[in-house]
């Protein structure tokens, strides 16, 4: 299969370049730099990503470039551009000024085919502390901004070419048509990655890799596992096992309603009622790490008892998609640990299951597409994320059936109230916090000393940073009236405004 490959020099723009070479459907895979894989006749072109760093630093990335430079195509963005200039001998310094923002591209080589189309004046986004002063003499500019002479340039006898800004964020105007103009008239590939021949070719690809051998998948009714799992039922039939855990945890009648849409999906689901097992586990544990931890372990006993009853199961399958991938082999190493997520891959050992996972290469966006094009319906794929601990972290305390009962009830009224007042899409995540706070009110003349809750909802492309949602005023008057007048225990609502980063979606 054809193939862009995307150098990683750990900038945070990265996956954004994959996101718009995919966007074009043009397939590419984002490798490390220090980990460049075996460069085949399926790899169309080369992209050079930004990076954090300086091409001046000692301990700067400075990957071998001779593998593909001059032998095939090659775009560098910002700090890939820098890298190439310095080693063949080009001056790099820092900005006078810090060149962070908006720029017009005052100068255009209107013979270049990167080019091609793009008018002056065109805006781009520039982010770097460095800046090319001057470039070595085979290297030719081909477009400056009025403060950024050396804004882009060509290698002479190559298809190698560089720019300082960076064509994959929306603020730059023209930066997808330069985009195609690299994948398609540079690097000559077919616009045909499509989520139709994805489905294609994935299904292929694991009737030859499962043959008759049996699958058990744990359901989490997200998009992910489902996609997945509509994916393996059309590959292998009766022989995907699914397996879908009530922990207690869950949205309101969200088991019951989850079990049923699968089943009306053709699939094999077991639905497992393991919610003592998981308020028993879960016991006097109030510290957020404690819990998920608690939650995975029994998550795995339940999995572990009914994976057991499937006879001569050999593999386990995940809705795993491309970030996780990138994330457990980044430039830096896999990041801080900001919170454990909980996984079915925590699966111990002794299970002996080989791992399947159809949606691995592709991203958030990509999954629902797909999704579509195998005509699973929309309610499913454009629910919310829900974290697999669920209320669990939403419940900023010990877990008990009655906190539980609570938040389900408000976080109903609210996620129901964004539904009936069409904001429900226009929202990437959005839920309630039960605090461990407890507020004076008057209900009736008389005083009331009751659970205080927080209302979340947040915007984002891919949840990696978030702003909060700027709902009406009236809607979350009306939410706050029908929550405290119809949910026994809880006197007092709020909305957090706040944005990630600093702070994270989930509370815990």
């Amino acid at each position: 299969m054809q193939t862009i490959l995307i150098l990683d020099f750990g900038s945070q723009y990265t996956q954004l370049i994959a996101r718009k070479v995919r966007e074009l459907n043009v397939y590419c895979e984002i490798h490390p730099y220090n980990k460049i894989p075996n460069i085949s006749s399926e790899i169309k072109g080369v992209i050079l990503s930004g990076s954090p760093f300086s091409s001046r630093d000692e301990n700067s990335p400075k990957p071998d470039l001779s593998f593909f430079k001059g032998k095939m195509p090659l775009l560098g963005i910002c700090y890939g551009a820098q890298y190439m200039a310095h080693i063949a001998g080009g001056k790099i310094l820092p900005s006078e000024i810090r060149e962070y923002g908006r720029a017009n591209l005052n100068s255009i080589d209107s013979e270049s085919k990167l080019l091609k189309g793009i008018s002056l004046g065109s805006q781009v986004w520039m982010s770097h502390g460095d800046t090319i002063l001057n470039l070595p003499s085979d290297f030719k500019v081909i477009c400056s901004t009025e403060s950024v002479v050396n804004a882009g340039y060509k290698i002479e006898g190559e298809e190698t070419y560089a720019i300082q800004f960076h064509p994959e964020v929306t603020h730059s105007i023209d930066g997808l048509k330069l985009l195609k103009n690299f994948l398609v008239d540079i690097c000559g590939c077919v616009q045909d990655w499509t989520p139709d021949s994805f489905v294609e070719t994935t299904i292929s690809s694991l009737k030859k890799e499962l043959g008759e051998d049996k699958v058990v998948l744990g359901l989490s009714g997200g998009v992910d596992s489902s996609v997945a799992a509509i994916l393996l039922h059309k590959a292998i039939g009766k022989n995907l096992n699914c397996i879908f855990v009530d922990n207690g945890l869950l949205r309101k009648n969200e088991f019951e309603n989850v079990l049923q849409s699968y089943m009306g999906m053709g699939l094999n689901v077991v639905g497992v009622d393991a919610k003592q097992m998981f308020y028993n586990a879960l016991k006097g544990i109030s510290d957020p790490e404690k819990k998920r931890k608690a939650i995975g372990k029994t998550f795995i006993d339940v999995f572990d008892v009914q994976a057991t009853k499937i006879k001569d199961v050999k593999w386990l399958a995940q809705g795993t998609i491309y970030p996780d991938i990138i994330e457990s082999v980044s430039v830096k190493g896999p990041s801080a640990t900001i919170k454990s997520h909980h996984n079915v891959g925590g699966l111990p050992d002794y299970m002996k299951l080989k791992i399947v996972e159809p949606l691995k290469t592709l991203f958030k966006d990509e999954v629902r597409r797909v999704g579509r094009s195998m005509d699973i319906r929309e309610e499913l794929l454009g629910r919310h994320p829900f974290p697999g601990p669920g209320l669990a972290i939403r419940i900023l305390s010990e877990i008990t059936e009655e906190k539980v009962r609570i938040l389900q009830e408000v976080d109903n009224i609210f996620i129901q109230g964004l539904k009936d007042n069409n904001l429900y899409d226009k929202v990437w995540q959005a839920g309630a916090m039960l605090l461990p706070v407890q507020s004076v009110g008057v209900m009736g003349d008389e005083r009331t000393y009751e659970n205080v809750v927080a209302l979340r909802a947040v915007e984002s492309n891919d949840g990696m940073t978030a702003d909060w949602s700027h709902l009406p005023y009236e809607f979350l008057a009306d939410i706050s009236n029908t929550i405290i007048n119809r949910v026994k225990g809880v006197n007092r609502v709020v909305y957090d405004i706040s944005s990630k980063p600093p702070a994270t979606i989930e509370w815990e």
